[in-house]
């Protein structure tokens, strides 16, 4: 996926929990399909997963997660991972990288949702949970600033899909959307806690019910429309509005919200439509749902 990548195999998280964690080391170990992109992920035995980032840039992610996630879970409503073994470079992997808690559940899909309002309830309570976290020293999350930001970003995207007429996007009615949500007032209250990529591969579910949240590499406190992702990238419209009117969100933060959702599907659709069929397929849907919502 990515041209930076770190080759990692079984041979190689082998050797690493063997010289780490040598209890663990003769446990089963299989590899995840995932279509996360910046982490390996290894189920090792039946209670325990191992979690490797695949470029630098996740090492930060997983020192981040170290830290706050045991600050982060008693106040919480949904099962965050446990961080249970820091393992550290060895074996020529150059990153830190640890060792979960399995969590159960599966990914929601969009589209297959047993109880999507239900889980749009669920979804409110985990980030009005979040929004009235109140640590010290909170870092500042990962895309959780002002939405200008994402600007060159976004307009770059858009240029590379007009280049891809067979991916049908709409691009004028795309940028529409994005210049809609800068025109919108930006957040001037505090900075809220953020998960900050609530995508379904972070969800799992049971029973149509919010089992657990995962990946909390991007989180820190931020503009609180960065986590409405899951109206669009997730929930039905009818569930989508039981989500809007659960969170009480003001209009301005509905705009930034979903134009965060939407130049984060650009984004991805060029990059990942050839390496990653998971991320490309839910970058189209979140672009589809946005320009149906007009």
């Amino acid at each position: 996926m990515h041209p930076d990548e770190h080759p990692i195999d079984d041979a190689l998280v082998r050797r690493l929990l063997a010289d780490r964690f040598p209890d663990w080391a003769g446990l089963p170990l299989r590899r995840l399909a995932s279509g996360g992109t910046v982490n390996a992920m290894y189920r090792l035995g039946a209670d325990l997963v191992v979690r490797l980032p695949l470029v630098k840039g996740g090492a930060g992610d997983v020192l981040l997660e170290r830290h706050w996630l045991p600050r982060l879970a008693p106040l919480l409503p949904a099962d965050v991972p446990q961080p249970l073994g820091a393992g550290e470079p060895a074996a020529g992997y150059p990153w830190p990288w640890s060792v979960y808690r399995w969590l159960d559940g599966a990914n929601p899909e969009p589209g297959e949702l047993a109880k999507p309002e239900q889980l749009a309830v669920d979804l409110a309570q985990f980030v009005t949970a979040m929004r009235a976290i109140d640590l010290p020293d909170a870092p500042a999350a990962y895309r959780g600033g002002p939405l200008a930001e994402q600007d060159a970003a976004t307009r770059d995207a858009v240029a590379q899909l007009r280049r891809l007429p067979e991916e049908g996007v709409d691009c004028d009615a795309a940028l529409a959307v994005w210049e809609a949500a800068l025109r919108a007032p930006a957040w001037d209250g505090p900075p809220v806690w953020l998960h900050a990529d609530l995508s379904p591969g972070n969800l799992l579910v049971a029973d149509g019910r919010l089992r657990a949240v995962i990946d909390f590499g991007c989180t820190g406190t931020g503009d609180p429309a960065c986590d409405l992702f899951p109206a669009w990238n997730l929930l039905p419209p009818p569930a989508r509005e039981v989500f809007r009117t659960a969170l009480g969100t003001d209009a301005a933060t509905w705009l930034r919200g979903r134009g965060r959702t939407l130049s984060q599907a650009l984004i991805a659709l060029p990059y990942y439509r050839r390496t990653n069929p998971v991320m490309a397929r839910h970058a189209r849907h979140v672009i589809r749902e946005v320009l149906a919502e007009g």
